[in-house]
C-alpha cells in the first residue's frame, strides 16, 4: 500500500513543481512521479529530516517534497538552458 502512496503524492508533488517551474509541457506522469519522488529526497536532504520518506503524509512533509521537487528541476533547468526560469 505504502508504494501507491509514494507513487500518488509523487505524481501530485512532481506535477504542481513542474506548474511552479512552467516545465509542465516537457513532462508526462513518469517523469512527474520520479519528480516527485525524487525530490522528496532532496528535500529531507535539505531539511535534514531524516523521518520525511518514513513519517506520515502531513502539509509539513508535502511542502518539504514540493520544496525539493522544485529545487531538482531549477537544478535541472541551470543544467540544460544555462538560466533559472
Amino acid at each position: 500500500m505504502g508504494i501507491i502512496v509514494w507513487l500518488i503524492v509523487g505524481g501530485i508533488v512532481g506535477w504542481l513543481a513542474s506548474i511552479i517551474m512552467r516545465t509542465d509541457a516537457q513532462q508526462g506522469i513518469i517523469l512527474n512521479i520520479v519528480v516527485g519522488i525524487v525530490g522528496a529526497f532532496i528535500g529531507g536532504l535539505i531539511f535534514g529530516r531524516g523521518e520525511i520518506n518514513n513519517g506520515g503524509l502531513t502539509l509539513e512533509t508535502f511542502l518539504v517534497s514540493l520544496l525539493g521537487a522544485v529545487v531538482l528541476l531549477a537544478i535541472v533547468n541551470l543544467v540544460r538552458r544555462g538560466t533559472v526560469r
